[in-house]
């Protein structure tokens, strides 16, 4: 498994990409499909805890990092998040410096947070519980989803406190945040977007994107313009896309 805290610290490109089928199978597919990360969503999925902790263990076991969005920048699904074996959080709707401090401090243990301790997978079910309270505060991976207007305009605020390792753009809910859902070439929508990458730049931060087609020349553009975290499409997306596109083909007549 890759040190992911380690390459987002030397802002090093990564490409992953999210679960929403609760089917073991299809992670494990996923996962041994070349992917630094895999995020299980819990925020646009019927994917419940007990699924969540079992995609957990097999995107880790295939030597994958496993990250989970959660539902809403909540201590308590933070915890339970954390406490089933993630690695880190992406945490949606951050649009200010409290929001993005209070998710920090859900993943971390007092007195640097307000976590609390429980005996779970992630402590080895209490017989790792000092092993992991060693590494959990520095080596635990926070991202915050910038996908609000609220959000750029306070995201050099965002980015100033320290534990959050990055941020990663939603485009679908950033553009519905200026009455432009899914019209990313939209003047308003690339000038916010053009704002994040200035802000981020200055900062030095670490950029991300979600890419949602399934289509590898958007994730290259995106690592020119200078993202670094990315976020490579979906597996319901995949799946459809390839089935769709490869029946079309097979159904062409000359």
């Amino acid at each position: 498994m890759i040190n992911l805290k380690q390459r987002l610290n030397k802002r090093q490109v990564t490409i992953g990409a999210w679960i929403t089928l609760s089917d073991l199978s299809t992670a494990e597919i996923m996962a041994k499909s070349g992917f630094d990360w895999l995020v299980v969503d819990m925020e646009h999925s019927a994917i419940t805890l007990h699924q969540a902790q079992q995609l957990i263990q097999i995107i880790g076991l295939c030597g994958i990092v496993p990250l989970v969005r959660v539902s809403e920048n909540n201590p308590v699904i933070i915890k339970r998040a954390m406490d089933a074996g993630a690695q880190g959080i992406i945490v949606p709707m951050v649009n200010s410096r409290d929001d993005a401090e209070r998710a920090v401090q859900a993943v971390r243990y007092p007195p640097a947070g307000i976590r609390g301790v429980g005996l779970a997978r992630a402590q080895g079910y209490g017989l790792e519980f000092e092993k992991y309270k060693n590494r959990v505060n520095s080596d635990s991976i926070v991202i915050v989803q910038i996908e609000h207007i609220s959000a750029v305009e306070n995201l050099e605020e965002i980015l100033d406190i320290e534990g959050v390792d990055g941020f990663i753009v939603g485009p679908y809910d950033l553009s519905a945040s200026l009455g432009r859902p899914g019209e990313f070439n939209h003047p308003t929508v690339k000038k916010a977007l053009a704002r994040v990458k200035v802000i981020a730049k200055s900062k030095n931060a670490l950029m991300g994107y979600h890419v949602i087609p399934p289509q590898g020349e958007e994730v290259a553009k995106k690592i020119r313009e200078g993202y670094r975290f990315l976020g490579f499409s979906l597996d319901t997306l995949f799946l459809g896309v390839k089935c769709r596109s490869e029946l079309t083909k097979a159904r062409r007549r000359k």
